[in-house]
Formats: structure tokens, C-alpha cells, sequence
């Protein structure tokens, strides 16, 4: 793979990777998660180890989980043989599969392996994928029509703001993402999509505006779901970038007020990601109450009143 002097300067301050192990996932959750139409699904979502992804984003913690390396051929097919033999299958409705990487892109998933992979999907009624939209095509076509499920594929759409998307490294236009979008849906496929709150590049003034507007370019592309992302740090480059004043921090109360925005007024779903929230919480009075409001709110898609806290002064 060959490597810009972007994406050179954005690898080499990363912090060491962690040993990945090939033939083992990393781990798997198994949630009630809402839908469109306030349908629950059983869901099962399996965090897969796999090549990394060849696009250096300037805000991306994922490589971290992944290989040096291309995935060995099979090697998927058996993390997922020994999460469902642990775990079984009965119940679960929709199977997510997150490789941190792009599930079309040869490097991380063998072509070859597409047709174990789906062998061991075939119990379900609804299959996740993530990958970038430059990925999105003629594979994503195979692989939906080896599933007797629903292919729902997951694009990290980010922010529409346009210097800000050009600076992220990313390498996607809106023009691109909205073509795959329009891709899966002319063929029987649904969308997820991922957004950011507190994007690299855009002005902290800013900040909720693009995220608002960028939610509602994903909906009106025909999302299924959106979830919104706060921007976690520690890769390198956006602690560099925000000693040059190019990165806020998003903070609890930005989660707050995006989420509130959306959780009763879209026909989409709108979720507000909650991995690894702990970070943001300043708080301990109010801190835990808060992320139970939200894990709630994205349970039920029923807005409740903000948690109000005398030693923050939060509202």
C-alpha cells in the first residue's frame, strides 16, 4: 500500500498497537436495538480482527484493533465459528460484523471467504456490514445475494462540511457517498450511517450546526439509522491538531443537545454512540445519570428531560 506524506505523518504519531490476534475476535455485545417504525431487533454484533483499513483518517481510533497485515483466508470465519458456538444463535435476529476496516475491500476480508462467511449468516434475518463508500459495488452485490437476510451496509459519512471533509484525510466526496447511498438502495439494501460530533477542521462554533446538517444530508440519502460519534482523541494527530486550534473536544453536553435534536423528530433512527463515553463525562455527581438518560433515549426513541446537576451546573 502506498502512503501519502499525509498519511505518513498521521501513522507516525500514533501510540503503539496492541498484539492483534488473527484467529480471534476481539469481542461481541449482544443488545435490543430500535429500528425504523420503533421495530426492536436481538441483535449480535461481533467485533471482528482483520486487516487494517487503507484510508488514514485523521480522526480514526480503529487501527488500533486491526492487523498489519492482509486477514488470512478463513481466518473470519472462524472468529465468527467460535463467537456463535459460545454464544448461539437462537433469538438473535440481525448479525453485525465490524472489522474496523472496509468488509469489500479484498485485504481485509478474502473474497474467497465470502461464501463462509455467509453460510454462517444464514440464521438471520438482517446482516451489518461497515465499509467506506468507495468500496461499496459489485461485491457488496455478491455478497447480499449469498444471505437469505437483509444487507444493511454502514458508511462513515462524517461531516458535509466541505474544508473540514477535504482536511480529514478520508478521501471521500459528498458526490461519492451519495452515489453509494443511491447504490443500496436501488438494490434492495439498507444504510447506516456514521457522523461525527466534534469533526477535526470544523470551527467549535460550528460544531453543532455541521452535525446537524450533516444528519440530515444521511437522512434525506435514506438512512436507516444514523449514529452520532463523538470524536475520541489519542491517535496523535488530533492532539495535534488540537495544539494548533483545529480540534475541540466534543463534550457530554454536545452528545446531549445532538441527540435531543433527533429523537423524536425523524423517521430515521438517531442514535448517539455510546462506546467509551465514560471520557466524557467531567462530572461525578451528574455524569452517570446523564449517559443513562441517553442509553434510554436510544432504547425507546422517547425524549426525557436533561438531568440537572447543581455541582456542574448542568441543565
Amino acid at each position: 500500500m502506498s502512503l501519502s506524506a499525509v498519511d505518513q505523518r498521521i501513522r507516525s504519531l500514533r501510540p503503539p498497537k496492541p498484539l492483534v490476534d488473527p484467529h480471534r475476535a476481539h469481542g461481541h455485545v449482544r443488545e435490543q436495538e430500535r429500528r425504523p417504525g420503533d421495530v426492536m431487533e436481538e441483535t449480535l454484533t461481533v467485533f471482528l480482527a482483520g486487516a487494517e483499513c487503507p484510508f488514514t483518517c485523521s480522526f480514526c481510533d480503529l487501527w488500533r484493533w486491526t492487523l498489519d497485515g492482509p486477514t488470512p483466508p478463513g481466518a473470519l470465519a472462524g472468529q465468527l465459528d467460535d463467537v456463535l458456538s459460545a454464544v448461539g444463535v437462537s433469538g438473535i435476529q440481525r448479525l453485525k460484523l465490524y472489522n474496523a476496516s472496509n468488509f469489500f475491500d479484498s485485504h481485509a476480508v478474502p473474497r474467497q471467504d465470502f461464501e463462509r462467511i455467509a453460510a454462517v449468516a444464514q440464521p438471520f434475518r438482517g446482516v451489518t456490514v461497515e465499509s467506506h463508500a468507495s468500496t461499496v459495488g459489485a461485491k457488496a452485490l455478491e455478497f447480499a445475494a449469498r444471505i437469505p437476510g437483509r444487507l444493511e451496509v454502514a458508511m462513515g459519512l462524517e461531516t458535509i462540511h466541505p474544508g473540514a471533509a477535504a482536511l480529514s484525510n478520508k478521501k471521500l466526496d459528498l458526490e461519492r457517498f451519495d452515489r453509494a447511498a443511491d447504490f443500496l438502495g436501488g438494490n434492495g439494501m439498507d444504510l447506516r450511517v456514521f457522523v461525527l460530533l466534534g469533526a477535526p477542521y470544523v470551527p467549535a462554533t460550528e460544531s453543532m450546526e455541521w452535525t446537524i446538517r450533516t444528519v440530515d444530508h444521511a437522512v434525506r440519502r435514506g438512512a436507516a439509522l444514523v449514529s452520532i460519534i463523538p470524536v475520541r482523541g489519542g491517535n496523535g494527530e488530533l492532539e495535534r491538531l488540537q495544539e494548533l486550534g483545529e480540534f475541540t473536544p466534543p463534550t457530554l453536553a454536545d452528545l446531549e443537545t445532538a441527540l435531543d435534536r433527533y429523537v423524536e423528530s425523524s423517521s430515521t433512527v438517531v442514535t448517539a454512540d455510546l462506546w467509551d463515553v465514560e471520557r466524557l463525562v467531567t462530572c461525578d455527581k451528574c455524569g452517570k445519570d446523564r449517559i443513562a438518560r441517553l442509553r434510554r433515549m436510544n432504547a425507546t426513541g422517547v425524549i426525557e428531560a436533561r438531568v440537572t446537576c447543581e455541582a456542574c451546573g448542568a441543565a
